[in-house]
Order: C-alpha cells, then structure tokens, then sequence
C-alpha cells in the first residue's frame, strides 16, 4: 500500500469491517456459545482497524467453531479466502522445538549436553565456563542475546540459517548459561541449527518429515508459503499514526519464527497436544510443558518451547507470535482438552489476540460465560481532563489525542485509554487490560500506572543535553525504524516501533537496557558508532548494527523533493485544469487577510519564494488569507499566546486549486500523504487551512519542534516520538491552543491545522491578487 492511498484505503477499511458480509461461515454457526465471540471479533475489527481476524476453537476430537472475519486485502474489498495462510512468527518455535524431542527420544540428541557436541564451531564469548544446552536453549535460559548479528528479526537479505547461527561466534553472553530467563531468536536459531546437524537435512525439510508430515498438516510450511494467494495482506502501523503494508521477507532465523499456516493445520497441532502419544511420547511431552529452571511445583513459566501459565483455575500451555504484520496467540487447556488459536493481520496485535483467545475458552469451558463488558471511547472532556504530562520524579508519561482516541505513550508500550465500565483500561492492540487511576478534578492532577502514581508536570522541559543532540535521531531501515529520543535528560530507544526502552549511560556513547523482564531487550546494551571525523554512524543494539537514516533535512535547511515533472509544464496543465465540481450550498467566501485582522502576525509565505518543497515561486505575493471566521479564531489564539511571551508563525493559508495540484503532480507517489489531492481538494483551497508555528517574540525565533515545515518525513506527524522533550512540548502547547478555538491537527502534519467549519465552503482558484481588495502586483 502506498502512502498516497493510505487515507482512502483505510476508510475503505473501515466500511468493510461493518459490513455484514465480511466472514467465512463458522464450523456451527448454530452454535450459540460463541456468538459473544463473533461479535467480540467484529468489535475489535472496528476499534482496531484490523484487516482480519480468524479464530477457531477445537476439543480433542474435533474442531467446535471456526470463522474468519474482515477482509484479506488492506482495501477492504476482498472476503477471507478459505484455507487462508498465515504467517505466526513465535509460534514456529513449538515446531522446532518438538522436532528435536523427536530426536531426543530417538537418542540421536540430549537436552544436557553441551551444544559444542553438536556444533563445534558454536563459541560465543563468555566469561563463564558453565556449557550452553539446549534444554537452556529451549528454555530462553541459553544468556545469548535477543537476536543474531545476521538473518535476525530486521535483517531483509535472506541470509542462511547456517549464517545466522555462524554470525553468533561474534556476540557475547549477557548471562551464565541456566541463570537468566530472557527471549531469545537468536536461541531457537540455534535449536534449528542442531537440527540440521544431526539430521543431515536442511531445518525446513527435517521439521517437516518430523513433525508436520506425521501430523498431516499438510498446508504448513517454513519460510515461505505454498501459495502465495492464500496469504492475506497485513498491516504495519506506528504509534505516530503511518500504516504500511507489511514486508514479507523470510527471517535467517526461520526456526523462531517463519512458519506458514492455516487455522485447519493449527487445529490438527492442538487436537495433537491433546491426545496421548499425539506427536510425541507423553513422557517427553510431560517434560516440555514443565517449568524449566524453576522451583518444583511451579505452574508458570517457559517450558521446552511452551509458555506455560494457569487460566480459570487450571494448566494453560501455548505461545504467543508476532512477525511483520501478523498477531497470533495459541492456547490449549490440555485438563479440558480445549484449545484455541487467533490470528490478527496487524502488527502487534498479540493484546487484541489474546483478549479473544481468552473470551474463546472460557466460552468453551462454560455457556453460560459472558463477554466482558464492551469497551467504550472516552468523550471529548474526558479526554481533555486527561491529556498531559505526568511525572514521578523518574520516569515521564504523556496522555495524548489521536483523533477521537487517547493514548498513553512512555511505559513500555503505547495504550489506548478506554472505559469500561466505571474504570479506565490500557487497552487496544498493544495494552494489557491493566486499569488507570485518574484523579478527580479538571485536568486530573495525577494519574496512578501500575501503583506508580505520576503528579500532572505542566512546566515546560528542560532543554535536552547538547551531548545527545548528534545521537537523537533514526536509524535501521524503512520497514523497521529505531528512533532514538530524548526524554527529562536521558536517552530512551523505541524499537520495532513501539517499545519505549529508557536507556541508562554506562560510559561514552554506551548504554544499557532496563534490566526487567517484560522489556524486549532487557540485559542488552545500545553503542553509538562513530566514523573517524566523530559522526554518528550507526547504532548497535546488541549485536545488530541499525545504520543511521538520513530523514528530513538538517536544522535550519528546507526540505526538498525532486519534481516528477518540469514546474513550466506543472503550471500549464494546472492553469488548464478547473477543481473538480461539488454538489451541495456552500456559506459565500470571505476571505481575510490575516494582517489586517491580525496586525502582529508573523509571516514567512515560502511559496512566494523559492525557499520551499520544490524550490520554485507559487504566488505572486507573499500574503495569507482566511475564512473571517477561522481568521478571527487565528486572532483569539495570537492573543492567547502572549501572555507567554509566544506568537504565530504563518507558512501559508488560503491556496489556489491549482498549486494544490501542481503540488500533487510533482510529489512522488510514496509522498503523497503530505500533499492533497486535487480530485477532491485540500481544505486549504476553502481558506479553512493554515500552515504555522509558535515564534518566540523576543528573538523572532520559531521555536524547535521535532521537524521542519513541509518535511516530509515521519518527523512530520503530530504524534511523532522522536526529538526532545522540549520540541514534543512546544509542538503540543501548539496543538492545544489551536484546539481550543476550533482548530484540529492534521494527522500527518503537525504545523497544518483545520478550522472546524471547512466543510461548510467551496473549493477556490482565485490568485492572490485577483481576491477582493487585493494591491495591484
């Protein structure tokens, strides 16, 4: 999906999701048990915006219910395809590990031997000399890192997994073998390796024959799908609000995570697990689903490959996946011989996956169980009596709009802010349920996380530290960003888009990980790569080296694109072209200039100059213009700012529909979400629109933000993580004073703002000059 289309597409999204005509017939439909889940699966497509959901649940003998809802396509156009194949990430690491039990029970492997016995070469650093098996491998208790330093989750050259796992002789251990439970790729990379060693076969061909084969899951396979038709599309999406289709590139570390399959195949693996000597002996099977390296009795934790947990009073087994763009959550009560596998097409949805594979079984372990009471929208004052800034002294969190919805960003990882019920959840894809505590009064003068209360922190930031100023940035690669920040005076990483990591100094451009469980890379360390001259070059996040990204433009610089076509002929077919024809009554224009009415206002008009986008001149004169109402708004939010020693900074306001479609014409396709179409006009063309910023009065300065004017970059959207807290400041001291004289935010521009009563004029090419009381050029 291109960016050009990512507005259209979405609202396409979202009227298939609430068709009725959106899901493949259940296994029963008759089955009125789960009538509570098929609607709870239709509700998570609206609020989420997930392309599709597939579910089924199934008994030791067969399967009891199976629908997939939404469409297989990011348009909204297509059904679910029947026999649909998805990628499960994580949840390969079953397959892999069973395969080896397989071995073991064979005698051709031991889980306590060294791994050295099966891969000679295998020698990361370590400064212990306790042996690696692959019962700690199997068990995430191995001390190596999350990822290999090749073929790991970023990695899109399709390395073999022999290089992934020959890359490793280059790490260290962060742990003594056996003493720390912490997720490891890179492990179960390993655990495939062994597998090809002692079968003599590669992984994909060994897992098949020694356990999809016997199991006849006959539509599985590793790394890469048997029909490509059958895999829907999925999507990326970001906190800052940019969706993508999401890459499809196999991992080099295809044992922890590049399993295609069906949701029949999946049914076939749990009916497996819950029949005795289903895939392998029931001895062996005991054996992975205890807790390894735990005290006896233990009913939580890793076993050989499986999570394993207690729900509703009894043994729960399973694993959850997450690979680009697909959510998966696994889940069998082997005592009730129930289990139930969810898939969602977007990344990061393992919350949302999870809270339906709950809701599944415990439908299944009683009919008489009920849906948890639905999730609702906070209204517009309650979302103004929570956005802020909250602090505990240690740690910063900030409740932020997006469109209709609340979020919280800082710890670990986004939520949306919901009710339900009396109480407010952290909820949506990426939140665990867990509930907010806010204080009465309006705003909320303090809000309690995880018994962490955090006192409301309106005073503005201070500036970050200048040592930070050249290591704040982007780096890795377009399908999977690293953003370095700055947040109350230290560095924080977000990584694989959404985890916020606080980052601690340990010397000279090294820092650590928190070293908590629960944070992606705990234990793990962050080294800023320099080239001779001092410039930041890289980032290595373990082992993994995420090359810097050139975004934007740099401080002070305009930032430019590359015509698609010479301006001279832009202009010609624009002058040729006429905005395209609305239906309905519009209010009569009557558009102001902002100076008369505004007399203070600062201007800086770049599309009267060459200092712009495209570096050519658009207008005439270098004047904007308003609606008189939006104008008189303008002029209430001037005034209000300069009690704070603050005022606007004016790029544009009213525009031509032909510079919007020149704009259009010369923007390259993948850009385009900066620019508007002229099909159907931008809000500019009404005089609704205005382009600004917040200028100190004292210097004339405009005040930093996290990027440029008319970037067009990530650094543009409102909700953009990175830069400092001071620039997310100013930027949100900016929206909130637009906001409260009718102003909304443009979702990917944080200096484009709409007057709330756009919709309510037409569509206008009249020239500066030619506008009513206009100076002659």
């Amino acid at each position: 999906m291109t960016e050009s289309t990512r507005l259209s597409l979405l609202l396409a999204l979202t009227v298939a999701l609430l068709s009725t005509a959106c899901g493949t017939p259940s296994t029963d439909p008759m089955d009125e048990r789960f009538a509570p889940l098929q609607a709870a699966m239709d509700r998570a497509l609206e609020l989420e915006e997930i392309p599709q959901i597939a579910v089924l649940v199934t008994d030791r003998e067969s399967t009891l219910w199976s629908m997939q809802r939404g469409s297989s396509d990011l348009g909204g156009d297509q059904a679910p395809k029947e026999g649909a194949l998805f990628r499960v990430g994580s949840v390969s690491k079953l397959f892999t590990d069973l395969a080896v039990m397989k071995l073991v029970e064979s005698n051709q492997l031991d889980l306590d031997a060294s791994v050295t016995k099966y891969l000679p070469d295998f020698l990361p650093e370590s400064n212990w000399e306790t042996p690696m098996t692959l019962r700690q491998l199997m068990a995430h208790r191995s001390g190596l890192l999350r990822e290999p330093p090749v073929g790991h989750y970023f990695d899109d050259t399709g390395p073999s997994l022999q290089q992934t796992v020959d890359a490793l002789a280059e790490t260290a251990l962060v742990a003594e073998p056996g003493t720390l439970t912490k997720y490891s790729n890179a492990g179960i990379a390993v655990v495939g390796r062994v597998l090809e060693a002692i079968s003599g076969q590669p992984f994909e061909q060994a897992v098949t024959e020694l356990v999809l084969a016997p199991l006849e899951m006959s539509s599985s396979s590793f790394s890469t799908p048997l029909d490509d038709a059958l895999v829907p599309e999925a999507a990326m999406w970001t906190m800052f609000g940019r969706t993508f289709a999401a890459p499809d590139f196999p991992l080099g570390m295809a044992p922890a995570g590049s399993l295609y399959t069906s949701l029949e195949d999946l049914g076939l693996f749990m009916r497996a697990l819950l029949r005795p000597e289903g895939i392998v002996s029931d001895e062996s099977l005991a054996e992975m689903l205890t807790p390894q390296f735990a005290p006896e009795g233990a009913t939580e934790g890793f076993g050989l490959g499986f999570r394993v947990d207690t729900f509703e009073g009894e043994r729960r087994i399973g694993h959850g996946g997450a690979i680009y763009g697909f959510a998966t959550q696994l889940a069998v009560l082997p005592k009730s011989g129930l289990g139930v596998t969810v898939v969602a097409t977007k990344d990061f949805g393992n919350a949302a996956a999870t809270r339906l594979a709950d809701l599944a079984l415990r439908l299944a372990l009683d009919e008489r169980a009920e849906a948890p009471e639905p999730e609702q929208l906070l209204d517009e004052a309650e979302r103004d009596r929570l956005v802020g800034r909250y602090s505990d002294g240690e740690r910063a969190l900030e409740i932020k709009r997006r469109g209709d919805r609340l979020w919280l960003f800082g710890a670990p990882f986004p939520a949306e802010v919901r009710r339900r019920g009396e109480e407010l959840v952290l909820t949506g894809l990426t939140g665990d349920g867990s509930v907010l505590v806010a204080a009465e009064g309006d705003p909320a003068a303090s809000i309690v996380v995880d018994e962490r209360t955090l006192q409301r922190s309106d005073e503005e930031p201070a500036a970050a530290p200048e040592r930070f100023r050249d290591v704040i940035g982007e780096y890795g690669w377009d399908h999977n960003v690293l953003v370095i920040l700055e947040r109350d005076g230290r560095l924080e990483a977000v990584v694989e888009w959404f985890e916020q990591s606080p980052l601690t100094e340990i010397a000279a451009d090294v820092y650590a990980f928190p070293e908590r469980r629960g944070w992606l890379y705990h234990h793990e360390t962050l080294r800023f790569e320099r080239d001779a001259q001092g410039a930041v070059q890289a980032a290595v996040l373990g082992a993994v080296r995420f090359p810097r990204r050139q975004i934007g433009s740099l401080d002070g610089e305009t930032f430019r694109i590359e015509p698609q076509r010479p301006i001279g002929e832009l202009r010609q077919v624009a002058a040729a072209a006429s905005p395209p024809a609305e239906a309905g009554e519009f209010l009569p224009s009557d558009l102001v200039e902002l100076r008369e009415l505004i007399p203070d206002v600062r201007l800086d008009v770049r599309y009267a100059t060459t200092n712009n986008f495209m570096g050519a001149e658009f207008y005439l004169q270098p004047r904007a213009f308003l609606q008189r109402p939006a104008a008189e708004a303008l002029a209430r939010v001037q005034q209000s700012l300069a009690d704070r020693g603050w005022g606007l900074l004016v790029y544009d306001g009213y525009r031509p529909w032909r510079v919007t479609k020149m704009f259009w014409d010369a923007t390259p396709e993948s850009q385009r979400v900066f620019v508007a179409n002229p099909a159907n006009g931008s809000r500019h063309n009404r005089g609704c629109a205005v382009d600004l910023t917040l200028v100190d009065l004292a210097t004339g300065q405009p005040l930093a933000m996290t990027g440029g004017y008319d970037e067009f970059s990530d650094r543009s959207y409102p909700d953009y993580p990175g830069g400092t807290s001071l620039e997310r400041w100013h930027r949100e001291q900016l929206r909130a004073a637009m906001k409260a004289e009718g102003f909304t935010v443009y979702e990917a521009e944080w200096w484009h703002f709409d007057y709330a009563a756009w919709r309510d004029y037409g569509l206008q090419n009249d020239a500066f000059e030619n506008l009513e009381g206009s100076p002659s050029d």
